[in-house]
């Protein structure tokens, strides 16, 4: 199955400040992130982000931030956003089908979450190259352990491109030099 623009939602999670240093790559997920949220603010894709324990970890990093919209970040303590009310309530109300995941940490965060949703019946996207853990072998088991639980496994383009569907809508240059 392919995704689409107009039932898609992305979720970035737990991209925060005090993290990302100690994320393998983690200059890697903060910028693919925000390509896909440049991505998703032209094709008019809801984002949300959440963050866990905010107080101790920051917030969501800066560059990102920059580019949500102010309501869109929600604070959780479960590592399962699937699990938080106030995020599902959020993800609900936007009525849409396909969920596109970031972020930190891959085996932990992003992976409950992920798995969270498809328990409760969600078709679920990990963006792979804007996802990782503070280990490489942490990040590949968390990837692995989504792939054999039905998540489908994209990179940020190939995200970029299903959205687009064509080369000849008005989006198309500026994604491309988002990407470039």
């Amino acid at each position: 199955m392919l995704l689409s623009h107009e039932r898609s939602v992305l979720v970035v999670v737990d991209v925060q400040e005090r993290l990302m240093p100690a994320v393998h790559e983690g200059e890697r997920v903060v910028r693919n992130a925000g390509i896909l949220l440049k991505t998703a603010a032209l094709l008019g894709v809801p984002a949300l982000a959440t963050e866990q324990y905010s107080k101790g970890l920051g917030p969501t990093a800066a560059s990102l931030r920059d580019l949500l919209p102010p309501d869109a970040i929600v604070e959780k303590l479960h590592f399962s956003a699937a699990y938080e009310p106030s995020f599902m309530n959020r993800l609900d109300a936007l009525g849409r089908d396909q969920i596109v995941l970031c972020g930190s940490e891959a085996h932990v965060c992003v992976m409950q979450t992920a798995l969270g949703l498809r328990a409760l019946g969600r078709t679920v996207w990990l963006v792979a190259d804007a996802t990782s853990s503070r280990t490489p072998a942490n990040a590949e088991a968390g990837i692995a352990r989504m792939r054999a639980n039905g998540v489908e496994i994209a990179t940020t383009e190939m995200v970029a491109f299903e959205w687009l569907h064509r080369a000849d809508v008005p989006a198309f240059k500026s994604v491309l030099a988002h990407i470039k």
